[in-house]
Parts: C-alpha cells; structure tokens; sequence
C-alpha cells in the first residue's frame, strides 16, 4: 500500500493565532485510514484549538489539511461535515428537549436528498426517506447501547448514556473521521471501559478516530499512534507506548493532573 492510500489526514504548519497568544505553532502530523488516532496535552496545550482549526469553527493562520487527498482548509463546518469529518464536542451539545432517536435524525439529516420542497410536501419520497433515516437512527441507537432511552428526552438520560448518543449523532453523518473531544470526561470506570469497546468497535467497522482525551490509560490502551502538544507545539508523534517514555512529555506533565506511569494499562 502506498503512502498516498494509507494516509487519510494530513496537516502540515498549522499555525492560529489569539491576540497575544499563540494558541497552535507549526503542528503538523497525517492520520492513516483505519486506526485510533490519539491527541493529548497538558489544560491549554491547544488541542481543542487545533480540533477546532480541523473542523472548520477556526480558520488557520497558516497551514494547510488535505483529506483523502483534497484540500481541507478554510472550508465551513458543515461543509468539513458534508466531506466525512464528524465531531463530538467536550460540552454535550444535543438537543436537550429532543428524544435520543431523534437527536440522530438530525445528524442524519446532512446525507439527505428531499431537500425544502420535499419535507414541505411531504411526498411519497420524502416520506420513504424520513422511515429509512428512523430505522437507520433506531440501529445507530443500538449499535451504541441507548436504544432502549430511543423516546426519552436526551436531558433525561444518564451522563454516560449522553455521551453514547452524541456519538451516535456524529455517526449518523457517515464519517470517515470521527472526532471525538474527550468522551470519557466524567465517566466512571465501567462507562469508560464500555467506551473502550465501542471505540475499538468502531474503528473495526470501517471509520477512522481522533481522540482528545484526558484519561490517559484508556488513550494509551486503546490508540494507535499519539501526538502530543504543549503551549500549541508539538512536542512527540508515535505509537503509545514510544511517547509515554518520551523525556519531553514527561517534562509536559510533570506537576500536573495526569500520570504517565502505565505500565498497568493493559
């Protein structure tokens, strides 16, 4: 396999800019198709500025994407979306007053044909299409274990159960990439080792991760290759188990929240 058919994400001296600070200096690195890509760094180092940059909500200051091969930058979010970049956020963003089946018709909704007229006239079409993307919806529910909340309001469901659904939203756009800023934020042991299965399960079926994520035995149990930023550089790229020995991340976090010491992590 080539290097062009491997790699599906490419960055190359992304730079952004915040006032005074420099929020992303040169950050370059490629995500190769299939794996669970891995994105850490100390409170502030700028990897959600960088998700960010990626996704379309900041446009860089310098630097270049491509993505399966064509150019990625400066596109809008939905248009990012509409390429095959799906997101979750760090803050739940679903429609609170919104069942749980029907936050994912609504994720699904961007790979639809009807259009304006068609939703207006509600025509055989049209009506054929919102019975697929229900069914679709209620197996995305499935697929990630919240179908039997599917009517619940998303506000009454478990934190947990929150963060399955989001995921499935973002999967009901057909991503090739899915990115995801800190699901395991404020799981407790059991969700976060049911996540780890659900990640794994995902990138198994055919769509490539990037994964924020503080809780550093599930990044270093379950990614592939890691980057590592601090104060927006970036300071190590390689599998897990290279960077968790690597001086200078080491250094990045002494003093802080998180420990480097795995050799637990299974």
């Amino acid at each position: 396999m080539t290097d062009h058919h491997l790699v599906l994400l490419r960055a190359r001296g992304i730079s952004k800019r915040f006032g005074g600070v420099q929020a992303l200096s040169d950050v370059g690195f490629t995500i190769n198709h299939g794996e669970i890509y891995g994105l850490i760094g100390p409170n502030g180092a700028g990897k959600t500025s960088l998700f960010n940059v990626l996704t379309g909500i900041y446009t860089p200051d310098a630097g270049e994407f491509t993505f399966d091969g064509l150019p990625l930058a400066h596109q809008k979010p939905h248009e990012v979306a509409a390429r095959g970049i799906a997101r979750t956020f760090q803050n739940i963003r679903l429609f609170a007053n919104l069942s749980a089946l029907e936050n994912v018709m609504i994720g699904r909704h961007v790979r639809t044909t009807a259009g304006v007229w068609g939703a207006i006239l509600r025509d055989a079409r049209t009506r054929a299409e919102e019975r697929s993307i229900e069914k679709r919806a209620y197996e995305l529910l499935e697929y990630v274990g919240v179908h039997r909340r599917a009517n619940d309001l998303a506000k009454h469901l478990a934190y947990g159960d929150q963060r399955r659904l989001e995921i499935a939203r973002a999967l009901a756009t057909e991503p090739k990439l899915l990115a995801l800023d800190e699901p395991a934020a404020g799981m407790n042991a059991t969700e976060t080792a049911a996540l780890k299965i659900l990640l794994e399960d995902i990138r198994r079926d055919g769509t490539t991760i990037l994964l924020i994520e503080h809780d550093m035995k599930l990044v270093m149990s379950v990614c592939d290759r890691v980057l590592v930023l601090d104060y927006g550089k970036k300071i190590a790229e390689g599998s897990a188990r290279d960077v968790q020995v690597d001086p200078k991340v080491i250094q990045a976090y002494l003093g802080g929240e998180v420990s480097l010491n795995l050799k637990g992590a299974d």
